[in-house]
């Protein structure tokens, strides 16, 4: 699958939640998808946890 597919039906879940449970609803279901999505890279490998919470602390790297 690549990106595009993978959007268009994220879009698509969000969207029919936003229409048949509210708006809250959907902001409940987008951000488990982010932290989904969070996690996923992480357990790859892809998403270094140090280099993030260096960056959400506003330090800078040189590397």
């Amino acid at each position: 699958m690549n990106a595009t597919v993978v959007g268009a039906g994220v879009g698509a879940v969000l969207a029919i939640v936003a229409v048949t449970l509210g708006f809250w609803a959907f902001v409940v279901v987008a951000a488990a998808m982010l932290v989904g999505a969070l996690v996923g890279r992480i357990v790859s490998g892809d998403l270094d946890v140090r280099r993030l919470a260096d960056v959400l602390r506003g330090r800078r790297s040189s590397s």
